[in-house]
């Protein structure tokens, strides 16, 4: 058990240094997406144009041997365009089902916001339940599924922000930020883009990340930090300055994402650390500013701030 453990551990670690390969210089956005991909969970990444968010999905893709579809969101992105069409076969007079670009294991949504809330809403039950329903027909998605969204937080013309019930289908958000200078300089040498994610060769395997994610399932949560966990939650729930606090589903993804952590860097069990370090990413999506304290050109930021004032409080279990 011991020797499959390692070998399980020494495959990620592969999977993350692949992925490092062409994102440079972010090590924490990539352990973030690592950790999302192995809590079974979906991917918000919220940034300014050029940052490498495409890149990092293709890259995560391309490191494990999966099917791969990038979608790009439009106004007039029609639900169906996603899920598939039932179209007649004439030959033999009945109709077909021809699978969207939501049948893979791991779908880019790119510019989600982009696109009207009819269309964004076609996602929630592939995210939530890892099926589609077409016509009364339930397909189920392939296995491991996980869709990374991206958008531009600062373009407000001709965009549909994101709903509540669709933000907290998301496991966690997170933001890539500008490369340090000699980080930048690196990838003007080595002329890093999106097609040399595309040369990426897989690392791992699709059933090998199916393994990990029930692996993750057994890394112990003691009571102690348990009860740590749901202060935190309990914190938003009665903070003057949100309006929504964190629900329970919230308070599971937290969970699950501070047993991934653990996990990646070699442990069974969880440390005050993971659940701290995946508070902001995990929470600040899910949560409204109050109207007296919101600003509504700097939302995301303002949630992350406040996010940040409640770890402070609430006493960390020694």
């Amino acid at each position: 058990m011991e020797v499959a453990a390692r070998e399980l551990g020494n495959k990620i670690q592969s999977l993350q240094i692949s992925v490092e390969q062409v994102i440079k210089g972010k090590a924490e956005a990539v352990e973030l997406a690592i950790v999302a991909l192995l809590s079974r969970g979906h991917l918000l990444i919220e940034d300014v144009p050029g940052v490498g968010k495409t890149t990092l999905a293709h890259a995560l893709a391309r490191s494990f041997d999966c099917t791969f579809q990038r979608i790009q969101f439009t106004s007039d992105l029609l639900p169906s365009d996603l899920t598939g069409v039932s179209i007649f076969n004439q030959a033999e007079r009945i109709f077909e089902f021809r699978r969207g670009p939501l049948f893979a294991n791991v779908v880019l949504a790119d510019e989600i916001n982009r696109t009207t809330p009819k269309t964004q809403s076609a996602l929630l039950e592939a995210m939530s339940e890892g099926k589609v329903t077409v016509e009364d027909k339930t397909y189920p998605l392939p296995m491991p599924f996980m869709v990374i969204a991206t958008q531009n937080p600062i373009e407000h013309h001709g965009t549909y922000p994101l709903p509540e019930s669709q933000l907290d289908r998301f496991l966690m958000r997170i933001r890539m930020g500008y490369p340090s200078q000699e980080d930048e300089k690196n990838i003007l040498r080595s002329q890093i883009n999106y097609d040399t994610a595309e040369r990426l060769l897989p690392v791992m395997s699709a059933d090998a990340v199916l393994h990990a994610q029930r692996e993750i399932e057994k890394v112990e949560v003691n009571e102690i930090l348990l009860d740590y966990l749901m202060k935190l939650v309990q914190a938003t729930r009665s903070s003057e300055y949100l309006s929504l606090g964190i629900s329970p589903r919230g308070a599971m993804s937290l969970y699950r994402c501070s047993q991934a952590r653990a996990f990646l860097r070699g442990r069974k069990f969880c440390i005050p650390d993971d659940i701290k370090t995946m508070v902001v990413p995990v929470f600040s999506h899910r949560v409204i500013v109050s109207p007296r304290y919101a600003s509504p050109l700097q939302k995301s930021q303002e949630a992350e701030a406040i996010i940040r004032e409640l770890l402070e409080e609430v006493e960390v279990p020694l």
